[in-house]
């Protein structure tokens, strides 16, 4: 589809539901018992997270990725819909694994499962899948970046962003980041995000505006997933993504400052 946003309403996701192919990506068990989206497939989070791959950070491997979409029944031109039920951090995880792999049309929705279920009706078990061939390849162009690259950042206009809590920050941090916990983002209430408005007096307020380019991190690429999602959806262009993280900083012996 086109011009659809990176994060989708659930408004838009119920209109939609026969055209896209939404993707569950909790437990299996949860899927399965809880219930999930009517024609999710599960893709649970932690098949698609690999730490001893040769791909970067911790990228599942190209051949991996692609056995696992196809066994789920995706397809290279289906519209992809992510959810998880913790207000989309893991589902963000999916969005930015399937852009490094070259799925564009790829959103986050608004929201989680229990935000869903609230407002529409649901279904349990696991639906009978047609398994696909799918060909995902890994996108050169995508902006991933390492430690070298985040430390030549440093005497830069960059603004480095460290999306996890203030006790992490406080306990070491790149020198001259900037704290954003990524779940600053979300509304508690209805579990989806703020208004924009307010993100971006948010982002704003911590010098993280569209014409800086922002480099990401956090402890291993979890947490930046949904700020990266975030910053796409409301039009940054120049967001780099540090899929080492700290846990890569510190193997190199980078540079870290407290307050």
């Amino acid at each position: 589809m086109t011009d659809v946003p990176r994060v989708v309403s659930r408004e838009w996701l119920a209109d939609e539901l026969d055209a896209v192919q939404v993707v569950d990506v909790r437990d299996a068990w949860e899927y399965e018992g809880i219930g999930h989206i009517p024609g999710a497939v599960s893709v649970p989070f932690d098949s698609f997270r690999d730490e001893e791959s040769d791909a970067p950070g911790t990228l599942p491997d190209a051949d991996d990725w692609n056995a696992l979409l196809s066994a789920a029944g995706v397809a290279n031109d289906d519209t992809l819909v992510a959810y998880d039920d913790t207000h989309g951090v893991f589902a963000a995880r999916f969005v930015v694994t399937a852009l490094a792999y070259g799925h564009d049309d790829v959103h986050l929705l608004d929201g989680d499962f229990s935000a869903w279920q609230r407002e529409y009706r649901t279904e349990s078990g696991s639906p009978d899948v047609e398994p696909t061939t799918y060909e995902g390849h890994y996108d050169e162009d995508w902006p991933l970046v390492d430690a070298e690259d985040v430390l030549a950042a440093l005497d830069t206009d960059a603004v480095l962003v460290d999306t996890r809590e203030d006790w992490e920050y406080e306990e070491g941090h790149i020198p001259g980041a900037q704290l954003l916990d990524w779940r600053a983002f979300v509304d508690e209430e209805t579990r989806g995000l703020k208004p924009e408005a307010e993100l971006r007096e948010l982002l704003e307020s911590r010098g993280i505006t569209p014409d800086r380019r922002v480099v990401l991190y956090c402890n291993t690429a979890r947490r930046i997933s949904h700020t990266y999602v975030v910053l796409d959806h409301l039009g940054y262009d120049d967001v780099a993504f540090f899929e080492g993280s700290l846990t890569e900083w510190e193997a190199v012996d980078g540079p870290l400052e407290t307050p």
